[in-house]
């Protein structure tokens, strides 16, 4: 079940998706994680796609990777008379505490955190973008608002505030349940909705209390402020480009994909591209070439997953979607200029050991042309550290853990495979060899780097390179 490339793929299940069958089907043509939406996912639902995907990883004898990406609060406007109303560019507008059905000139907005947040010249967008209106006057229970772009404006719409930092938790009462049970059971990665600030992802943290690894979802302008603060303290990120492209600028989102995703890979974090990457293939069995190049771009850019959302989970062609990113990700990783791309991106190495003997690794390996680099990772750390090296070489990342090494599964690069602790340094050598072999990233004859702590079974104390050679017995 080895993989012919660096890139993993996340494939997002729902109604088109949601079988045994069809979630093998998906594994096979090149998922390499699962990805859960708990805003339409309830524990019942969720408990019986955690255990499917279990029995294929038991059936197929690989690490598979779950994502539950939770809710987070939604902003939603009141309802009107009629069910729908056109409101027109420069007319006035207001947003209102008043529960009435609301008509062409008001609506009521039943959030009172905004109403204390906004502040004149701040803009409201509705629809996912597609209206926006300026604040002209703000009142502690009504807004005035001049439209910028007007439209159709129906019940129950989604509102964003751009320009506005609100004072309201990343983690409703929902999000709140839905994370204590995903973890209960045992999936790999939570994905934060609407974090705002580093606050948010520490309340998440303390809350999931190491039993998953936990990923910021960035797609509010003023995550972006913060970036930095905000990767030291998640273990991976997602570039929701959904909501981001909803309130940033269409244009600048490319220019703040490539800002995230390398910030990232700079601290060693996962990253994840995600949103719309192949859209049309939700009903058309072929993307279009705009697509191709877009997940291409993020494949070149080393994000360490590239993500399916509707193509897989409610499209006609789930399994198709999943081989086409497959297909993408593996030409792209055979061009003459990923290399050089990928290698001019690297960043130099963190003052630490584990640091120090990835980059050595690395360096030694391509110097060399050796097969494969294995490490040995029993939190993962050494493996992502070794990842964030984007080594020319296969990275084979050997665990006695099992949550390890289905969380490993989302990182660049990272072949996991569950095996015993060695018990001394010629069984840790012998192992890595027979595996490297068994595994067909090495063949008799040619030779292997391996890199682990010793004393052997040390968490975070990677310390040991050795070059080994697959001898003909």
């Amino acid at each position: 079940m080895r993989r012919n490339r660096s890139v993993k793929v996340i494939a997002t299940l729902g109604p088109a998706s949601s079988s045994q069958e069809m979630i093998e089907k998906l594994f096979l043509a090149g998922a390499d994680v699962f990805r859960i939406n708990m805003s339409h996912t309830s524990h019942k639902l969720l408990e019986e796609l955690h255990g499917a995907i279990r029995r294929v990883e038991q059936k197929l004898n690989r690490p598979i990777g779950i994502l539950a990406d939770l809710q987070g609060p939604k902003l939603r406007l009141g309802t009107f008379k009629g069910g729908e109303v056109r409101i027109t560019a420069d007319q006035t507008f207001t947003f209102d505490a008043n529960p009435e059905p609301g008509d062409e000139t008001r609506v009521y907005l039943g959030h009172p955190e905004i109403f204390s947040a906004v502040k004149a010249g701040d803009n409201l967008l509705v629809n996912d973008g597609r209206l926006r209106v300026e604040i002209t006057d703000v009142k502690p229970d009504k807004l005035t608002t001049r439209v910028i772009f007007g439209g159709s404006l129906s019940d129950k719409k989604g509102i964003n505030l751009p320009d506005t930092i609100l004072p309201i938790p990343a983690l409703t009462e929902k999000d709140r349940a839905d994370l204590d049970f995903a973890a209960h059971i045992g999936v790999d990665w939570i994905a934060l909705s609407f974090v705002q600030r580093p606050e948010d992802v520490a309340e998440a943290r303390k809350l999931i209390a190491g039993r998953a690894g936990v990923m910021a979802k960035i797609e509010k302008p003023s995550a972006l402020n913060v970036l930095q603060e905000i990767l030291e303290i998640s273990d991976g990120i997602m570039v929701a480009r959904g909501d981001l492209g909803v309130e940033l600028p269409l244009e600048t989102v490319p220019a703040r994909q490539k800002q995230i995703t390398r910030a990232a890979r700079r601290a060693g974090r996962p990253v994840v591209v995600a949103t719309q990457m192949l859209e049309s293939m939700i009903v058309e069995p072929v993307p279009t070439r705009a697509e191709v190049s877009d997940v291409a771009t993020a494949v070149y850019e080393g994000a360490d997953a590239i993500m399916l959302s509707a193509e897989s989970a409610t499209g006609k062609w789930p399994d198709k979607a999943v081989a086409t990113m497959d297909a993408i990700a593996r030409s792209v990783e055979n061009d003459a200029f990923y290399r050089g791309i990928i290698t001019a991106q690297r960043s130099d190495p963190e003052p630490t050991s584990a640091d120090a003997i990835s980059a050595a690794a690395r360096q030694v390996a391509e110097t060399l042309n050796l097969a494969a680099i294995v490490c040995y990772t029993a939190t993962g750390s050494t493996g992502i550290r070794m990842s964030r090296e984007r080594p020319d070489v296969p990275i084979i990342a050997l665990s006695p853990i099992t949550a390890t090494s289905r969380r490993l599964a989302l990182v660049w690069g990272l072949h996991c495979v569950l095996t015993d602790d060695a018990y001394d340094l010629d069984d840790m050598v012998s192992r890595a060899c027979h595996i490297a072999q068994a595994e067909g990233f090495a063949d008799p004859g040619e030779r292997i780097i391996v890199t682990a702590g010793v004393p052997l079974g040390t968490p975070g104390a990677t310390n040991m390179l050795r070059v080994a050679y697959l001898d003909r017995d």
